[in-house]
């Protein structure tokens, strides 16, 4: 297809750096806090090396080949120096080395975290392995850097059809699964977890032979069940049958990682605030352990009970994006303290919520009995571990625990202060792309505060328990479209996960954003961040323009060749502006156009900021119902079939796509701090917004060669032999 070449699976060189400041927030916490806070950063840290064995075979190979390089060398001028002079290496060829380090650790593995396609070098292979064998860690670890060299150099740049990206079978790549498995086989044993009430998330799955498979389970333990793990959904540990197939459910999976995990998160403990922190940590610690998620449930419910903490923190198996089927979690954790502004604005939000969640739509019988007021604070992070750094979060995932007892919502408020200036903005004309620049920020934080808070927020899943029961009233609630009684809602056992599982991550994107949109048309909201008359009204149009200029940009994470999206979020965002555009009435329209500079193909959009509050709030309004029917009727076959309606890309957006990667612009990396214990206190580390300051802080973060890591993927990789 157009424009898929080597190239967009490179970072260019200029690439945007940006520094994630916290030290301000940092500062004022007393020593006791930054204690629990250090602690809780390492237990992040080394819990995110999870991330290399989630992502592909070659990236724990790669990681440690760059850590290293970087440990062994104080001075990387001089090292470029050296290249240049002896080996005909060039700046350019060197920072083109810089960036792909930054990029792969920015993403904790080779894959983007934001479309799950591939990096590349934007190096020649033969002049990466000079670099490498030049390098002092080569001089002093020849056999060790020769091996890893051996494992990964042209895994590195293979862009094979099943590797461009991530996905199942001939589709692409993921280590959540051995590479023999498909859809069906997944589904089969999901059917076993669903009988035993074993939940994926802390799961890998492999396949030995025909209808013969290991489920692992994270965690420190790699024994049986017995009786002291004192969960019964452990119980199935061992060889279960199921149908005509034979699972064996296994314990110990990233078991050095997860004793590292563990470790760490029992000296926090010692610095807790209160006991609802104590608790938290406690059965994070068991569930890291034993492989319990039904333990880190009883942590999140903790952790949700915890209002207000100076130092805030979330771990464990979280998200699902980056599965193909969409059931198990990627490890993630953070850390970061209040920001008592910001955070005093999405408090008044939530005061409020029961009477914006009115202005939504569908009728009190779609909205949950009672809104459980959650936490809704504004963070400067010190560490966010994982593949990718996100601006707003809603958690935990867990339905029942959201539905029933309650969630938080953080806004990470130095990870949206942070900025681009430099960057060009594309496809809007002169006067809109002059007012975006000004007021994108602004808007984006009444857009995070919405989504998060009231878009993951709202909505009701009707549900039957086990004893039979109903969680609504069948005789009073009726299809929000057809008024006639509803047929169908969530067995007992069943989620929103596993029910629409492939869809279900893009899907609440696309309804959380949606609510977003619906919503920033209030005035009093508006009001609440600080946005009266005039500047409210741009507002409104800046933050509808940005999501349809979102939608557009999505085409790079669109996949012609396998038909897929590869970003939940990017997918949800085209899948608005389809609906937009559907409105007709001229409200969106995309013009195609060549831009007077470099006379090559552009894209312009003209949104009608007059006809947003009618035009544009009835088609949401319509979409929303839907939306919120399907999901809280557990109609996937519907869902699935409108959603899939709104996701796919014709030939014309094909056509648009091409133009959409030649003018894409980077994505920013982030370059965090990092903490260490000095003399007994804890001091805070920076690294200058370079490529070199990305590397270095890794090179700091993980001290030396990491043996444990190297047990773990040569295991994995004889596994993956097999299999």
């Amino acid at each position: 297809m157009p424009g898929d070449d080597a190239s967009n699976y490179m970072i260019p060189n200029s690439v945007p750096i940006c520094k994630l400041e916290c030290g301000v927030a940092f500062n004022g916490l007393s020593e006791r806090e930054k204690k629990y806070a250090h602690h809780l950063s390492r237990a992040c840290t080394d819990g995110a090396l999870v991330c290399l064995l989630q992502t592909s075979p070659e990236s724990p190979a790669i990681f440690m080949l760059l850590q290293a390089i970087f440990h062994h060398e104080d001075n990387l001028d001089e090292l470029k120096s050296l290249l240049n002079e002896r080996h005909n290496i060039s700046s350019e060829d060197f920072q083109a080395f810089l960036t792909y380090a930054a990029g792969f650790y920015s993403n904790m593995g080779n894959y983007k975290s934001f479309g799950d396609t591939k990096i590349l070098p934007a190096i020649p292979h033969n002049k990466l392995e000079t670099i490498v064998m030049a390098s002092k860690a080569f001089a002093n670890s020849e056999e060790l850097i020769s091996s890893l060299w051996k494992s990964c150099g042209e895994q590195i740049y293979s862009l094979g059809k099943r590797v461009k990206e991530l996905g199942l079978g001939e589709k692409g790549l993921s280590t959540y699964y051995s590479s023999n498995i498909t859809q069906e086989d997944i589904a089969l044993v999901q059917e076993c977890m669903d009988a035993n009430k074993l939940s994926p998330y802390n799961t890998r799955l492999f396949k030995l032979a025909d209808n013969k498979y290991e489920l692992r389970l994270a965690s420190v333990e790699t024994g049986a069940y017995n009786e002291g793990i004192d969960d019964p959904t452990l119980a199935c540990l061992g060889v279960n049958q199921h149908k005509s197939c034979e699972v064996n459910i296994t314990r110990g999976d990233y078991c050095h990682l997860m004793k590292r995990v563990v470790d760490s998160l029992s000296k926090a403990k010692e610095f807790a605030a209160n006991e609802n922190e104590e608790k938290m940590l406690e059965h994070y610690v068991k569930s890291f352990q034993t492989g319990s998620i039904n333990a880190h449930k009883d942590g999140s419910r903790s952790w949700v009970k915890d209002k207000g903490p100076i130092v805030e923190t979330y771990i464990g198996f979280i998200e699902s994006y980056r599965d193909p089927f969409g059931v198990r979690g990627e490890f993630e954790g953070f850390v970061a303290m209040v920001n008592k502004d910001m955070s005093a604005k999405f408090g008044k939000l939530v005061e409020n919520a029961q009477d914006f969640l009115k202005l939504l739509p569908w009728g009190s019988d779609y909205e949950k009995d009672v809104f459980l007021q959650p936490d809704f604070t504004s963070l400067d992070v010190l560490t966010f571990a994982g593949s990718g750094v996100p601006a707003g979060i809603n958690i935990p995932n867990y339905d029942d625990i959201r539905q029933n007892e309650g969630f938080k919502n953080v806004c990470l408020g130095n990870v949206l202060s942070t900025r681009v200036n430099d960057q060009k903005i594309t496809f809007l004309t002169a006067e809109d792309a002059e007012l975006y620049a000004e007021l994108k920020a602004p808007s984006f934080n009444v857009q995070v505060g919405l989504h998060e808070l009231l878009g993951h927020g709202s909505g009701k899943l009707f549900s039957e328990n086990e004893d039979g029961t109903l969680n609504f009233d069948k005789t009073k609630v009726t299809n929000m479209l057809t008024n006639e009684p509803i047929t169908s809602w969530y067995k007992a056992n069943e989620t929103w996960d596993s029910k629409f599982s492939t869809i279900a991550s893009t899907y609440e994107e696309c309804r959380a954003e949606s609510v977003g949109l619906h919503l920033c048309l209030d005035r009093h909201i508006l009001s609440i961040f600080g946005h009266e008359g005039r500047a409210a009204d741009d507002i409104i149009y800046i933050n509808w323009l940005n999501m349809v200029r979102a939608g557009l940009c999505g085409l790079e994470f669109y996949s012609p060749e396998n038909g897929a999206w590869k970003q939940a979020h990017m997918n949800a965002r085209y899948v608005i502006l389809q609906v937009l555009r559907e409105a007709g009435e001229g409200f969106v329209t995309i013009e195609e156009t060549v831009d007077e500079t470099d006379k090559k193909p552009d894209l312009i959009i003209k949104l009608d900021r007059s006809k947003i509050e009618t035009i544009g709030r009835e088609a949401m309004s319509k979409f929303l119902m839907k939306l919120q029917l399907y999901k809280s009727t557990g109609d996937f076959e519907e869902g699935h079939k409108m959603y899939a309606g709104y996701s796919h890309v014709n030939e014309e957006m094909l056509s648009w796509r091409g133009i959409v990667l030649a003018r894409k612009e980077p994505r920013r990396i982030l370059v965090q701090s990092d903490t260490a214990l000095v003399n007994g206190d804890v001091v805070l580390r920076d690294y200058e917004d370079s490529t070199c300051g990305v590397c270095q802080s890794f090179a700091k973060k993980y001290d030396g060669h990491d043996r444990e890591l190297e047990e773990l993927w040569r295991a994995e990789q004889l596994f993956h032999d097999y299999c």
